[in-house]
């Protein structure tokens, strides 16, 4: 190989490194949509609960 070949290659797996780790951090970060159950329910309840 030559070296200009090297150094890119090495770029490459050093980005795709990055993208990943940012991307598994994000997606342990959040949660799936359809796991939060009914979105007016909960907003219903948190509004009610300071008042009473």
């Amino acid at each position: 190989m030559q070296k200009n070949k090297k150094i890119f290659l090495a770029l490459f797996v050093l980005f795709m490194l990055i993208i990943l780790y940012v991307s598994y951090d994000i997606s342990r970060r959040t949660t799936f949509p359809g796991s939060k159950g009914n979105l007016k329910e909960r907003i219903s309840n948190e509004v009610e609960s300071p008042k009473k």
